[in-house]
């Protein structure tokens, strides 16, 4: 789960580089960074989930 999340978080770091996405936050390209956190958050939050619950 966590290896499809990085990728779906990395496409959406480069399309935010490419063309930002207009969400609010996330309206420059220089905004990527914040999407990187997210998904630092995320997939700490999976693999936290995932052991505690075996």
């Amino acid at each position: 789960m966590s290896k499809a999340l990085s990728l779906v978080i990395i496409a959406l770091m480069v399309i935010q580089i490419i063309k930002p996405l207009g969400l609010p936050g996330l309206r420059q390209r220089r905004d990527f960074w914040k999407l990187a956190v997210a998904a630092l958050a995320a997939i700490s939050l999976t693999v936290v989930l995932s052991h505690t619950t075996t």
